[in-house]
């Protein structure tokens, strides 16, 4: 095979690999559908999937994939003759068969075209339900062989999407061209500026020419990173009701807002966080069937997935119709663990936050899915590194909301930048509420304390001090006074230089893990600015806070 020949081979077989995942993904969501609500118009789908994957491995000489798709077709082909009627147990098989699937799938784009003695066996199981009698009981279906990897998603696939970002990708060369057209005009006007005696308001009126082509030019690549949450949300409907069956309950989950964006390395941090969401509401919220009864509820517990656009971020919602949060339990586990002194004093928001602590669970027992304290504790951590927030709301006996606030894109951000001594600091420009200048007689060197906010106590930290940059306080001290879910903290700083427009660049290995810093930005004048971490500053100015408080009435 010449390399020509194998660089059109490797393009083939990016294709199958999309077109396979696509297919049985949408095979997977159709059986999904059927077991919750048997109806016939979904079996043609489903069958119509098979048949195309079949038909396109068999294209590609991948037997194995064609092989162990005939199986399936016929057993769909008795359910959809009414030879055999749809249930659980059968969709179960069906389930399992994609799994198979798409194990036989990735295995064939490995050069791996054989059935193994699993798939083997399941295939067996196929036919042999597929030809049952109807009076004939079956065996249970076999559950799923362990470790079967599943393709990553297959993004872009579908033409419409395909469309649209040839359409962004000819909107870019255009604006390409466009400034192109004006670097000219730019580089023209500048040569013989001196000879025509121009000014520098006539070389900033052609500068501005060029700023809002390369505004909508940094808007379409930014757009070009952005991708929709529904293929992230679908895949969740399998994963919560394998869940639900492995602990003897019932659950739906409900997608909703698919079409929101979100650009995807934000996509692909989200994953972990949103599966430990929902490993947790179906081990903690979601009740076993006799209990939802007793209760007067459905016996399937329902979980909704939401997510929408709100001022500049993407907000993803994940609430059950639950338990909800047994408040007298975390004020016991707080007790034990010894996390606050008077439990029974706190706010309800502030109470219900006390499970995101390291260490922290309700549950009594440790099993599958939770109990060992570690899954609510990784999913604040993972959104507050990708500068978003988590907030919880409960109802005991109605369910949970577990909110999460997402920035569009890591890669730009407004930022507030404020100096401090020669060092530039940035933050969110949306976690900023407002600013003021340290009154005099609170004026000192220390690293915290509290000053008076319209009467209520801003707890603030020094960042000359927290960072140790040394050298004498300035004549004038403003405070930039950061909002979070317990309400407002300050940074105190040298001077204000304002917002604009930052570009995000990640740290260097050296400095990773340094506390307070998030990453770094080229300032308009070529000097590194840091982005702070504020969740971690926010939490230690809290510290500090309370600390000093403890210590004044002892």
């Amino acid at each position: 095979m010449t390399s020509e020949t194998a660089g059109e081979w490797e393009k083939v077989l990016v294709i199958f690999a999309a077109e396979a995942e696509r297919l049985v993904s949408s095979m997977e969501e159709g059986l999904i559908a059927l077991e919750l609500s048997p109806a016939d118009d979904l079996l043609p789908g489903i069958l119509r999937g098979a048949h195309t994957l079949k038909g396109a491995a068999g294209s590609l000489g991948f037997q194995a994939v064609t092989d162990y798709t005939h199986g399936v077709e016929d057993l769909l082909q008795a359910l959809l003759d009414r030879r055999l009627t749809v249930n659980e147990e059968r969709v179960s098989l069906l389930l399992n068969a994609v799994d198979h699937l798409r194990d036989l799938s990735q295995a064939s784009l490995a050069g791996v075209d054989s059935l193994g003695a699993v798939h083997k066996a399941h295939l067996a199981l196929l036919k042999s339900t597929a030809s049952a009698h109807p009076s004939v009981k079956e065996a249970p279906a076999a559950p799923a062989p362990p470790g079967l990897p599943r393709l990553p998603e297959a993004r872009g696939a579908t033409r419409g999407r395909s469309r649209m970002d040839l359409e962004r990708l000819d909107r870019i060369v255009t604006l390409t061209a466009e400034l192109s057209v004006a670097r000219g005009r730019m580089t023209q006007f500048l040569t013989g500026a001196e000879g025509s005696g121009a000014s520098w308001e006539d070389a900033l009126a052609q500068q501005r020419e060029m700023d809002p082509l390369f505004e909508e030019l940094q808007e379409e690549v930014m757009k070009v990173r952005m991708v929709p949450v529904g293929p992230l949300f679908r895949q969740h409907l399998r994963t919560v009701r394998d869940l639900a069956r492995s602990q003897q309950k019932l659950a739906l989950l409900e997608l909703e807002g698919e079409d929101a964006t979100l650009d995807t390395a934000v996509l692909d941090a989200l994953r972990d966080p949103l599966l430990h969401l929902l490993r947790n509401a179906l081990d903690h919220g979601i009740e076993s069937p006799d209990e939802r009864q007793a209760a007067g509820k459905d016996p399937r517990g329902h979980l909704r997935l939401k997510a929408y656009h709100d001022a500049g971020s993407v907000v993803v919602e994940l609430s059950d119709d639950g338990r909800g949060i047994q408040r007298e339990r975390v004020r016991e586990r707080a007790r034990e663990r010894g996390l606050v002194a008077a439990p029974e004093r706190l706010r309800d928001d502030e109470l219900l936050r006390l499970i995101f602590e390291p260490g922290f669970t309700t549950a009594a027992t440790v099993t599958e899915l939770s109990g060992r304290g570690v899954g609510m504790d990784v999913v604040r951590r993972d959104i507050e590194a990708l500068r978003g927030s988590v907030s919880v709301q409960s109802q005991e006996g109605r369910g949970t909301t577990l909110t999460l606030r997402l920035p569009l894109t890591l890669a730009v951000i407004q930022g507030f930048a404020m100096g401090v001594g020669d060092q530039v600091y940035v933050v969110p420009i949306e976690g900023v509420q407002e600013c003021m200048e340290v009154p005099a007689d609170e004026r000192s060197s220390s690293a915290s304390g509290v000053l008076s906010l319209r009467g209520q106590p801003l707890p603030y930290l020094r960042l000359r001090q927290v960072f140790g940059l040394g050298g004498d306080l300035p004549a004038r001290e403003n405070v930039v006074v950061l909002k979070h879910p317990d309400g407002v903290v300050g940074l105190a700083v040298d001077e204000l230089q304002g917002e604009g427009q930052r570009v995000i660049r990640p740290l260097g290995k050296l400095f990773q893990g340094i506390p307070g810093i998030s990453g770094s930005t080229i300032l308009g004048d070529g000097r590194v600015g840091l982005l702070l971490d504020t969740p971690t500053l926010v939490r230690r100015a809290i510290l500090r806070a309370s600390e000093c408080a403890e210590a004044s009435s002892s």
